[in-house]
């Protein structure tokens, strides 16, 4: 018996709460319930997840749709080549008829933030948001101005048109705790779309159903679950296999390794679990390692890709099959 040190309860409550929010997103958003249980994970571990996919996949109201279905603050930035840092995290304005200066918040400073085609901003608005997704804070004129919890940026990029873009640098792509993609629906969920083709936005309709006080709640519990220690040392192996790779250039880092374990937890709770196995480990390889392995020129140029050394590693390191 594993001593999770989290009553039955609490367990139920949680694994209730995160099925409640997914079922109401995947009422906008069909198929793509997998996706969707990404992205609460990052919610609720603390994280950030970026979307990466075709146009006219669902990218944007996936990101709606979690946001309606919390009760919760929302903001969308548009991101475009003449988007400043200061329209991002907000700007300190002079107010003449008292004589101070004030701090105007920028979109920022709400609780689920769409960074929309995140890409087509240039490097020095996008480094704007490097300290808040990191540290939860923004720093302006030399005052820390905190944005709270909960807090997720989820941003999206095309992947195929270049034109007009700004390749996102390592350190920024290593602050997103996930990425993932959509793809095309399947045939079912196709015809359901098209036969519901009256209804424009399908996240307008949705309601929330969980609270703000319920997800800090939840991050609480996902930081109570328990991690053994050979869990731990199977990470660590992973991550220094992916060091070692002969086709990666760089591999996993100490903050990605982190990601990955607080990820488990909460993928472990919402499957009803106190404790986290193998398994949570192995779902989540892709999504958290996959925008962090940077590959050699010539593993990219003979097709390789990141998915591939994800599986690679995957099989190659041994999984633990006692506790330690």
């Amino acid at each position: 018996m594993i001593d999770t040190g989290l009553p039955a309860h609490d367990v139920t409550w949680f694994a209730d709460a995160f099925d409640r929010v997914t079922h109401n997103v995947e009422t906008a958003v069909l198929g793509k319930r997998h996706v969707v249980r990404l992205a609460m994970t990052c919610l609720v571990s603390g994280g950030h997840l970026l979307l990466e996919d075709l146009p006219g996949t669902g990218k944007t109201m996936l990101a709606r749709a979690l946001a309606r279905s919390l009760d919760c603050s929302f903001a969308r930035i548009q991101f475009t080549p003449d988007l400043l840092p200061s329209d991002v995290t907000g700007v300190t304005v002079y107010e003449q008829a008292h004589g101070t200066f004030t701090f105007h918040p920028g979109p920022i400073f709400h609780s689920v933030v769409l960074a929309d085609e995140i890409n087509r901003a240039s490097p020095k608005t996008q480094s704007a948001l490097l300290e808040v997704m990191e540290e939860g804070h923004v720093t302006v004129d030399g005052h820390t101005h905190d944005v709270g919890a909960p807090f997720i940026v989820i941003a999206t990029q095309n992947p195929i048109e270049q034109a007009g873009t700004y390749q996102l640098p390592e350190a920024q792509l290593d602050r997103f705790l996930m990425r993932s993609s959509l793809g095309h629906p399947d045939a079912a969920s196709t015809e359901a779309l098209l036969a519901q083709s009256r209804v424009r936005d399908r996240a307008a309709s949705l309601v929330p159903v969980a609270t703000a006080a319920e997800l800090v709640r939840m991050a609480e519990l996902a930081d109570a679950v328990h991690v053994d220690a050979a869990i731990i040392s199977y990470v660590r192996r992973l991550a220094e296999a992916s060091r070692d790779a002969p086709d990666v250039r760089v591999g996993l880092s100490t903050r990605g390794c982190l990601a990955w374990i607080r990820a488990a937890k909460t993928w472990a709770l919402a499957e009803g679990r106190g404790h986290v196995v193998p398994e949570d480990v192995a779902v989540l390889a892709a999504p958290v390692l996959g925008h962090r392995l940077l590959l050699s020129s010539g593993a990219a140029f003979g097709g390789t890709t990141a998915d591939d050394v994800v599986d690679a590693l995957l099989t190659q390191v041994p999984v633990p099959r006692d506790r330690a």
